[in-house]
């Protein structure tokens, strides 16, 4: 086992949404299991402005799951595929721009300073039989309130396999 932290990084559109929700669920997951040291957790978005808090939905159901989401958005950077070991990807638009990023170009393929991150829907952590738009966790923006209570729902058991399926590769 490893002594150094398992990287997990959540990522979104805007990072405003949900991949700061997730990576507030996952963190507070792995500290009921006492595994929070075993993890570096972070969020970003591949078209995020830096320094927006996380919106009023998420900040609402978060705190009426217990969660105190305080948070501000950052964009995903190519490094951020190299430097975490687990890149979880919350709709297939967003993993189809970071495969745009990863693509490589006329020069050759985009290497990084170290072993690329895996890269995975985080619905199909959850759910690996799902297709369609069931590997989707929508954005609730436009929904009300029942659409980001659907989203943590959605998260919480994606987060909870995601821990399950993480915990063993976390170091002692």
């Amino acid at each position: 086992m490893s002594e150094r932290p398992v990287g997990v990084l959540f990522v979104c559109y805007a990072n405003i949404v949900r991949s700061p929700l997730a990576a507030a669920v996952f963190t507070r997951l792995a500290a009921a299991r006492g595994l929070a040291s075993r993890f570096r957790i972070d969020s970003a978005g591949v078209a995020a402005d830096p320094g927006n808090p996380a919106h009023a939905g998420s900040i609402r159901v978060a705190a009426d799951h217990g969660l105190a989401l305080v948070h501000s958005s950052r964009p995903l950077r190519r490094d951020d595929l190299f430097d975490f070991d687990e890149v979880l990807v919350l709709d297939r638009l967003v993993a189809a721009e970071i495969r745009r990023l990863t693509a490589g170009s006329a020069f050759g393929p985009i290497a990084g300073p170290g072993r690329p991150a895996r890269i995975r829907l985080l619905a199909a952590v959850a759910a690996p039989a799902a297709r369609g738009a069931d590997l989707d966790v929508a954005d609730p923006v436009r929904s009300g309130p029942e659409g980001f209570l659907a989203a943590y729902q959605q998260i919480a058991r994606a987060c909870a396999a995601l821990l399950d399926d993480l915990a063993g590769k976390a170091g002692p």
